[in-house]
């Protein structure tokens, strides 16, 4: 089974970290892999790419007409693959060596599984922040504790959808549901939606009756820069993530039931369980986690709230 892998990005500041992508995909254990790198509308990055690639067999290399953004830019990466599977990888993310193998072993043991995705781990690039809680780890990119099926990010099974950069499809049925919704974040300007695998996986649902069948040990790491650590920054990231699960509810209307059970567990396991921890072993990193844990599932709740706002005038 060949697994195409779509790895897009549009600036030279990233090539660097686009490289370390790019290198870990093509040392796979998996023995039939294909990179598609897709340079988004700038022609020094597609001609890097020539310069560092060009003369691979296993490699396809493409270039948007102009900035298209992420979504299209997969899409098109999707289009010229050859795989059975394609997958989709983040310019600031490195996939471990058998990322691409344990993806396909899940297709070859049910052949009714149409999506896979895996487990996203942070790599810290500035130090791991002592005042961020696991529980909103999925505001940096990174798996969180109560993903999974059963709220076990442990636990293999299916689920709506994993991220992104964790992310494959049998590629006949990527291409049959369209792709990506590249419309998905245009309508409200310079704050676009996030979760277009959200709407995507909706759509695999409704059409095939199947979730992301998610395999914990299919790993990649996240690059989690050193402003994605500031507290500010996560309240705000934090706060248009209320909004974007809000404006999906407008797209996709049946898509925040696990946001429901997510909230559900926060309050009512994961919030007493922090509790007895800081009875049981008092830290300072324990009550700054517990603090910040309420800070941000406020953040998104004003979010949301101003989402229904915004969405229900529009």
């Amino acid at each position: 089974m060949r697994v195409s892998v779509v790895l897009c990005t549009h600036t030279l500041e990233r090539y660097d970290d686009c490289m370390e992508a790019a290198e870990s995909v093509l040392g796979q254990t998996h023995d039939d892999v294909e990179l598609v790198l897709v340079s988004d509308g700038n022609d020094d990055v597609y001609g890097q790419f020539r310069a560092d690639f060009g003369d691979r067999d296993d490699v396809v290399i493409h270039c948007n007409d102009e900035n298209v953004g992420l979504l299209e830019s997969r899409n098109n990466g999707a289009e010229r693959a050859t795989g059975d599977v394609v997958a989709f990888l983040d310019d600031d993310a490195v996939a471990a060596d058998d990322w691409t193998e344990r993806l396909v072993a899940a297709y070859e043991a049910d052949e009714s599984r149409q999506a896979v995705g895996g487990r996203m781990v942070p790599a810290w690039v500035a130090g791991k922040p002592r005042f961020l809680p696991e529980e909103f780890y999925w505001l940096v990119g990174v798996t969180n504790r109560g993903f999974g099926p059963n709220g076990d990010p442990d636990e293999a099974g299916e689920v709506r959808n994993t991220f992104g950069s964790n992310i494959s499809f049998r590629r006949d049925v990527f291409l049959d549901l369209g792709g990506f919704e590249d419309d998905i974040g245009g309508r409200q300007g310079e704050k676009n939606l996030q979760g277009g695998e959200t709407e995507l996986c909706a759509r695999l649902r409704s059409e095939y009756d199947a979730g992301v069948y998610y395999v914990p040990e299919a790993l990649v790491a996240h690059k989690v820069f050193d402003y994605r650590t500031d507290p500010g920054w996560l309240v705000d990231r934090a706060f248009w993530q209320g909004y974007s699960k809000r404006g999906m509810e407008v797209f996709v209307p049946e898509s925040t039931g696990e946001e429901s059970d997510f909230l559900g567990r926060l309050l009512f396991s994961f919030v007493p369980r922090r509790v007895g921890s800081l009875v049981r072993s008092p830290s300072l990193a324990g009550l700054l986690q517990f603090l910040f844990l309420f800070v941000l599932t406020g953040a998104v709740g004003a979010g949301y709230l101003y989402g229904a706002y915004v969405w229900e005038g529009a």
